[in-house]
């Protein structure tokens, strides 16, 4: 029987066994951080309005393969909402800073969704750096440049106007949570149960809708620096992983995507939404760890 474990933070979901709970300062500010396994590093990062929870069936299975980090980024899940830059760029220096502070001079990085995009930037800055250095990218759905039926939403809500209509939206119609929530899954009946209450949790910690609203309010200027990127990415040993229904990151941008990972991997599980790490976990798992072991393999 699998063990559960309280969290230190008051409402965050228990934690699996094995998996360790910790912190880091930033400036000042606390980044929560959790942590089981053992072996080379791999950092998972969550997507808008996710966080390390998320990673709740990932972390067990990899940890027999790698250790494996999963940050609650500074503004979400259980994570001090300092004011600061949430752009993608600062977000991935960001992720670089938590490497280097945990002394990992290279490391495997898988990003979903937002993350995703935060993940392709990081490399990139790694290939300019030459430092710490990026193993392989896990792509789980990422935000892309050719899936931008999101641009003018996340522009509308980044707007003065449009950031109060959807502020006020979000925090007086909590009854649409679940309609917004279940819209990510391909099959409803495969939403775990405790899916729903679990991304709810961090709502308890002021300041969530803000981090949402700073985050789309650069998404536009995102997507075209991450244009200029992909070139650089060419040489990473690349996994691109999606849901054939996900109805956030449209399963059809993958193969332009593609073309900037020539040698990539490509899964697409049948039905799936925007959470096959959830949906499909068992599926899932077995991508990542076949994937992986290939690259353990090719490193000698």
């Amino acid at each position: 029987m699998t063990a559960i474990r309280e969290s230190l933070v008051r409402g965050a979901p228990p934690l699996g066994d094995g998996i360790e709970e910790c912190w880091m300062d930033f400036d000042g500010a606390r980044m929560r951080y959790l942590r089981a396994g053992s072996g080379p590093a791999l950092i998972l990062l969550h997507g808008l309005m996710g966080y390390s929870f998320s990673w709740r069936y990932t972390m067990p299975a990899l940890a027999q393969y790698r250790t494996v980090y999963a940050p609650d980024m500074l503004g979400a899940g259980f994570s001090d909402r300092p004011k600061i830059d949430h752009s993608m760029r600062a977000t991935a220096l960001r992720v670089l800073k938590f490497a280097e502070r945990l002394e990992i001079s290279s490391f495997d990085l898988l990003g979903t969704s937002r993350g995703g995009a935060v993940a392709m930037c990081a490399a990139a800055e790694c290939i300019d750096r030459g430092k710490p250095k990026v193993q392989s990218l896990i792509l789980v759905a990422p935000v892309n440049p050719y899936s931008a039926h999101g641009r003018w939403l996340a522009g509308f809500a980044g707007s003065g106007f449009g950031s109060v209509v959807v502020r006020w939206i979000l925090e007086w119609f909590p009854s649409l949570y679940p309609y917004w929530h279940g819209r990510m899954f391909g099959d409803e009946k495969k939403i775990p149960a405790d899916s729903l209450e679990g991304y709810k949790a961090p709502l308890t910690v002021p300041g969530l809708f803000d981090h949402a609203l700073s985050i789309v309010s650069t998404w536009g200027t995102d997507l075209r620096e991450l244009e200029s990127l992909l070139p650089k990415l060419s040489t990473i040993p690349t996994l691109l992983v999606w849901g054939s229904k996900d109805p956030a990151v449209y399963s059809w941008s993958m193969k332009p995507l593609a073309n900037f990972f020539p040698d990539s991997e490509q899964v697409v599980f049948a039905g799936v939404g925007h959470l096959p790490y959830e949906e499909c976990a068992d599926e899932f798992n077995q991508a990542l760890i076949k994937f992986l072991s290939k690259g353990s393999e090719a490193r000698g």
